[in-house]
């Protein structure tokens, strides 16, 4: 396996996950009209297929 390579694609995946959950976050919140909540409860699941993958992130945004 080549690491660095390993790295770059790791990192682009990354990357696109983060910019558009983002998206996705900021598009509900303006839809659904949530910014007169104080929180909004949030969970990320990965998964690999075929492996035992299975990372799960919760939290909170705070919405203000």
């Amino acid at each position: 396996m080549d690491e660095q390579e390993f790295n770059m694609s790791m990192r682009k995946f990354l990357k696109e996950v983060g910019v558009t959950s983002q998206q996705a976050i900021e598009r509900v919140v303006r839809e659904e009209d949530l910014a007169g909540m104080r929180k909004l409860k949030v969970k990320m699941v990965l998964t690999g297929e075929g492996t035992g993958l299975k990372h799960v992130v919760e939290g909170e945004i705070d919405l203000g």
